[in-house]
């Protein structure tokens, strides 16, 4: 019997990114032209699933690397766009002792609000 904590018994566990990203320095306070453009490239990323936020993006991956490629490619898009400076936020859970997604970890916290 393998060891819970086995690496190897959670093939399954995703990583789990929030990830925001912003121009600075453009001639509005608008950015949704440029989130847009950063999505439209983070969409092409194999083996990654997002959800859009109203205050940023929720990265799921089964490793690290298509996570870390999302990122890169928003950077690139908005660099295209001609943009000189970008802050960006990158928060990852990478949880190795249970298989975890987006939509199980909303639906834990939903269950624990059933006891308020």
């Amino acid at each position: 019997m393998e060891d819970e904590n086995n690496m190897s018994s959670t093939k399954s566990c995703k990583i789990i990114a929030y990830f925001t990203i912003a121009p600075v320095g453009t001639q509005s306070t608008s950015i949704g032209k440029y989130v847009a453009a950063a999505l439209g490239e983070i969409d092409k990323v194999k083996g990654l699933s997002y959800e859009l936020t109203p205050m940023g993006t929720i990265l799921e991956a089964d490793n690290l690397e298509p996570i870390l490629e999302a990122v890169k490619a928003a950077h690139e898009a908005l660099t295209s766009k001609g943009i000189l400076r970008i802050e960006s936020t990158l928060i990852i859970d990478d949880r190795k002792d249970k298989p975890r997604t987006m939509k199980d970890k909303i639906n834990s916290v939903k269950k624990q609000m059933k006891q308020f």
